[in-house]
């Protein structure tokens, strides 16, 4: 009880705190050098809408934020984004409350099939960004300066499973030695709400322990064994830094803007590997994209590859009713994916590769509107 409480506070706190430094506190400033495709968007135009309503996935929220704000000055279109769970993202585009939803779940053949009843049409994935899902810890015993913490698949599992429950257990000292002294329970703490985030972590602990594969598998929400639940990236990452001894799992910008230790991760080629723009990008490396970009790219090859890694998407209708409306999504998902990638690494994102870029050019040019491109002509090169 008394760590519930103390999570619930911590997080409350750290929610507002971390809204008011998504408005205020961002440097905007873009540092990669723009991509083939970049400064096609300009400015306004006449006859595009003024507002658009988008709600989803957390994890990319630190991005859209910044990117959001930044293409309002230079458009005059004001993009209203809620973070409120994948889950709440794809409902939202299925039911038609929303001009655009965003997960890092793909959608399901029934949810597509689902949304197609609403919308009229498909719904397409717009691949943003890639990130990384790390585990993060609050240990007060480990000073600023130590040895980041290292879990292997079996033992990250583990600890999400109830069976391993204490800071010194055996199996973490074998990794950690730092922890020899450290006899406290750990505080596990997982997502509360439909999650993309929670479906790249579970994805990835299905993939590579049988048990949790058999046990519990993955997913936007799954039955978790042990822990406590807090809504959105911002609410656990609020929770891991009030209440000691706690552990959880943030998308990397969470943890790095917040001065969270990020632990390492044994990947596939048997090395610990932390969450870092290249570790991440890696993750990409070799993978041949479906059309429709719904992948996912959990425990990838290579020595260097971060395991926990994810694409995280705009959803958006292709048949459009409102031309004004179609018009600012598509140029706004154009600049997107192009000017907007310079904004990623930054903000604790790694760009598209170059595969990707060219598979959401496609997926864009499908949006129609009164049976036209809903793109506007002279975009595109």
């Amino acid at each position: 009880m008394k760590n519930r409480k103390l999570l619930a506070a911590a997080a409350s706190v750290f929610i507002l705190s971390l809204s008011i430094g998504f408005v205020f506190g961002q440097d905007a400033t873009p540092e990669a050098t723009p991509i083939a495709g970049s400064g096609m968007i300009t400015g306004p135009v006449d006859g595009e809408a003024q507002s658009l309503n988008a709600a989803g996935a957390t994890f990319p929220q630190v991005l859209y934020t910044t990117w959001f704000s930044d293409y309002a000055k230079l458009t005059n279109v004001q993009i209203n984004y809620q973070g409120i769970g994948s889950g709440g993202g794809i409902k939202g585009v299925t039911d038609g409350t929303l001009d655009f939803g965003a997960s890092d779940a793909p959608m399901s053949d029934d949810q597509l099939t689902a949304a197609k009843a609403t919308c009229g049409g498909n719904i397409l994935h717009i691949a943003t960004a890639l990130g990384g899902v790390v585990v993060t810890y609050n240990i007060p015993e480990l000073a600023t300066g130590t040895d980041a913490l290292k879990f292997t698949p079996d033992t990250l599992a583990a600890v999400y499973a109830g069976t391993i429950n204490t800071w010194n257990d055996e199996k973490l000292v074998a990794d950690n030695p730092q922890l020899k002294d450290v006899a406290q329970p750990i505080a596990v703490i997982h997502r509360s709400d439909s999650s993309g985030t929670s479906n790249i972590f579970t994805s990835y602990l299905k993939a590579v322990n049988t048990d949790w594969a058999t046990n519990v598998g993955a997913g936007t929400a799954v039955n978790w064994p042990t822990g406590i639940g807090q809504k959105g990236n911002a609410g656990i990452a609020g929770a891991i830094k009030g209440v000691p001894y706690s552990l959880g799992y943030v998308e990397l910008a969470y943890a790095t803007q917040n001065q969270l230790p990020v632990a390492l991760l044994k990947n596939k080629a048997g090395n610990f590997a932390t969450a870092s723009g290249d570790t991440v990008t890696a993750a990409a490396a070799g993978v041949t994209l479906p059309d429709d970009l719904r992948i996912m790219i959990v425990n990838g090859d290579g020595d260097t590859t971060y395991p926990i890694t994810g694409f995280t998407w705009i959803l958006v209708c292709d048949t459009q009713k409102d031309a004004a409306k179609a018009t600012a999504i598509t140029r706004m998902l154009w600049w997107a994916i192009h000017d907007g990638q310079a904004y990623n690494a930054k903000l604790g994102y790694s760009p598209l590769p170059d595969d990707a870029v060219k598979a959401d050019e496609a997926q864009i040019l499908k949006i129609m509107v009164d049976g036209k491109q809903a793109l506007p002509a002279g975009i595109v090169q």
